[in-house]
């Protein structure tokens, strides 16, 4: 796996940022960059699990390991999910089981700077570096009007 950082300033404050990224439509709007119809299902608390879906509930499950709001959501990508249920770890899902995602947020003079660490395995490299700049966009368009 190789690790992938992204970033992008955005012209408002922390909590405005924050929201434009982790508001249940928001999240919906930025994330239709990789998929569309992109949604999530979580209590949004740290340690706990949260489900990454497509329209048709399948996607992968995480745990949200650091949770400090308006600064950091961390995640750490366990399995697949098929039809809406936690799949068992196989030989797929083993290669990238316990990569992270690391949304970082750091404001200064009322602009914040959004940093992201992913893990990718090279098959995904191309896309997530074609996909993820237009998903910062979006979000910086969300939060500055």
């Amino acid at each position: 796996m190789k690790k992938l950082t992204f970033e992008i300033e955005i012209n408002a404050q922390a909590d405005k940022v924050w929201n434009a990224m982790w508001e249940e439509e928001n999240y919906k709007k930025w994330t239709s960059a990789f998929c569309e119809g992109s949604t999530t299902k979580s209590n949004w608390k740290q340690g706990e699990r949260i489900h990454f879906l497509d329209p048709n509930g399948n996607g992968m499950y995480s745990e949200i390991t650091i949770l400090i709001p308006n600064e950091k959501m961390f995640f750490t990508h366990i399995g697949n999910l098929k039809n809406f249920t936690e799949q068992p770890l196989d030989d797929e899902s083993k290669t990238w089981s316990g990569a992270i995602e690391n949304y970082s947020l750091n404001e200064e003079n009322g602009k914040t700077k959004i940093s992201v660490v992913i893990d990718v395995l090279e098959k995904y490299i191309e896309y997530y570096n074609k996909t993820f700049g237009l998903g910062l966009a979006i979000i910086r368009e969300i939060a500055e009007n």
